[in-house]
């Protein structure tokens, strides 16, 4: 589960909703499943930066219905502010905000949300209509949009949002409030639910290090051409003080997933399974039990040596001199099976998904050498397959879950629990790569994120030059800040085979982080950062390019 910071430090308003919205679907959804099957087990990963979010989310929302504090998100506030904008061009704003949704999925299933959406399709192929369109259309349209939005367990087991949907039009500002209320609620109880079905044994939660920056380029830059030796390099020949950050990284992740769930993780998914040697014995050196990454990185590690059933679904550790057997656990993920789940099975019925996973798994299992040693990791992203599953995938993921639980030979487990049970095999090296195509090319060796480096050691310069003039309180707020312009987001979102509308969102986004950094230093920020520097993107990757595959096509 993760989310970058859609913060912008100047204003402290949210520039774009997907953490909160995600917060209403996929999260509250995974915990409802979760807690629905008591076989269930699994690993659910939080990044501290999307912890931080969710957090300041419900204690808006809690402080406008109390005393009417101001919302910090535009979509919130005209959701729940009885007067909407006037200016027209925020509304044409509020109007294609409204249609960045799967309309299949979650919007064509509610005829009066589909007949809105016509309506702004045409609003936006001819804007001067706007004028000519009501506050009463808006209404109707943004209250539509969080109801798509809703977890299908929510739209299922709650009343309010059942009654609203039933309603279908002519939204109150009463209802909108309500409608409010629920979502406040729903972001409030994720921690407290995760945390109780952590405590109950239905889950283990780990951890991604706090700002989700690429381990291995902090600790060194050069490491990307170890799985791609061609690659391009920023004119920087490394990331200043990557190692001291690497490792700030690490503490402050640790400080807020203890806040938030009360105890130390055990495992430690890194940002994007971005790992390599050093990562691992960082990460090793903090106590971790279990690290993951991607099948492709194994393949690439064992190079000749084989690969397939046999080798992927164990646990290995880095064969280290003077080792005693208790380094940190890497696993590494069946990129086929948790691949089928992200781009195969949404047009697939739930139950012949489900039976065909199982399938496969059954195969491996009987193919397996040593099956008290087999574990068979699937690794997902936490939000964005969803959406693409009738019913956000509440029928697979509900059939899953109960199928797996009662079957006789396959049996649920944690990262933790396997790497207490199962005897690692040696790994003589680990090339350094991530859970996309076993490389770090998502991040690094193109123009744009070449630059992107750049640009952030630029800056780390100045703060290294300033951050000991500074007073404590002030110190803290540049790290942190220094933290989220270090995210791996940025980085993933620049190359033109991206979407455009994504790369400028994006390419703006970063640069107000930059920005925001300069001034926390005390100094004005450089020119450049006035001008976009990311190339108009061409691309229309599939899933728009939120899940990637975790081996790159042949």
């Amino acid at each position: 589960m993760h989310q970058p910071s859609y913060l912008d430090p100047g204003t402290g308003d949210y520039l774009l909703p997907w953490t909160y919205l995600h917060g209403i679907k996929d999260y509250a959804d995974m915990a409802a499943h979760l807690e629905a099957n008591p076989a269930a087990r699994a690993v659910v990963n939080f990044s501290p930066v999307l912890l931080e979010q969710l957090e300041d989310y419900s204690r808006q929302i809690a402080g406008f219905l109390e005393s009417g504090e101001r919302l910090r998100d535009p979509l919130l506030r005209a959701l729940a502010m009885p007067t909407l904008p006037v200016n027209e061009h925020e509304r044409r704003r509020l109007v294609e905000q409204c249609q960045r949704i799967n309309r299949q999925r979650l919007a064509d299933p509610f005829p009066a949300f589909r007949h809105l959406l016509e309506i702004a399709e045409m609003v936006s192929a001819h804007p001067a209509s706007m004028r000519y369109l009501g506050d009463a259309f808006l209404v109707d349209l943004i209250t539509w949009y969080h109801l798509g939005w809703m977890g299908e367990t929510v739209r299922r087991g709650e009343p309010r949002v059942q009654r609203l949907i039933d309603q279908g039009k002519g939204f109150t500002l009463h209802d909108r409030r309500e409608l409010l209320g629920v979502i406040g609620e729903l972001l409030a109880g994720l921690p407290h639910r995760y945390r109780h079905l952590a405590e109950t044994g239905r889950v283990e939660l780990s951890m991604t290090p706090y700002g989700h920056p690429i381990l291995p380029l902090l600790q060194d830059l050069q490491c990307a051409r170890e799985s791609w030796p061609e690659s391009s390099m920023p004119v920087v020949d490394r990331y200043p003080g990557g190692e001291d950050r690497a490792r700030w990284h690490l503490e402050q992740g640790i400080r807020r997933f203890e806040h938030t769930f009360g105890h130390r993780p055990r495992g430690c998914w890194p940002s994007e399974g971005a790992i390599s040697q050093a990562t691992l014995r960082l990460l090793q050196e903090f106590g971790f039990r279990w690290a993951a990454s991607g099948g492709a990185v194994l393949d690439n590690s064992l190079g000749p040596e084989g690969t397939g059933n046999g080798q992927w679904h164990r646990a290995y550790a880095l064969d280290a001199e003077g080792d005693s057997g208790d380094g940190t656990r890497c696993f590494f993920r069946d990129d086929g099976l948790s691949d089928a789940i992200g781009f195969e099975f949404s047009d697939w019925h739930g139950d012949d998904a489900v039976a065909n996973l199982i399938s496969r798994m059954e195969a491996i299992a009987a193919g397996c050498e040593a099956p008290e040693q087999t574990v068979i990791p699937i690794i997902m992203d936490g939000e964005n397959a969803w959406e693409h599953y009738p019913a956000n995938g509440f029928h697979f993921l509900n059939g899953l879950y109960q199928r797996l639980g009662d079957h006789p030979g396959l049996v649920l487990t944690t990262f933790a629990e396997a790497a207490e049970e199962l005897e690692p095999r040696p790994l003589s090296r680990l090339v350094a790569g991530s859970w996309v195509y076993g490389t770090l090319s998502t991040w690094i060796g193109e123009v744009d994120k070449d630059r992107a480096w750049e640009l952030l050691a630029e800056a780390k310069q100045a703060f290294d030059q300033r951050i000991g003039a500074l007073d404590e309180a002030a110190r803290e707020r540049a790290e942190a800040q220094l933290a989220i312009c270090e995210s791996s987001d940025w980085f993933w979102w620049f190359g033109d085979y991206n979407p455009a509308d994504v790369i400028r969102d994006f390419d703006h986004l970063y640069r107000i982080q930059l920005a925001a950094l300069y001034h926390a230093l005390g100094q004005e920020p450089p020119e450049h950062l006035s001008h976009a520097f990311a190339r108009q993107g061409r691309g229309s990757p599939e899933r728009g390019g939120v899940m990637r595959h975790g081996r790159a096509e042949p």
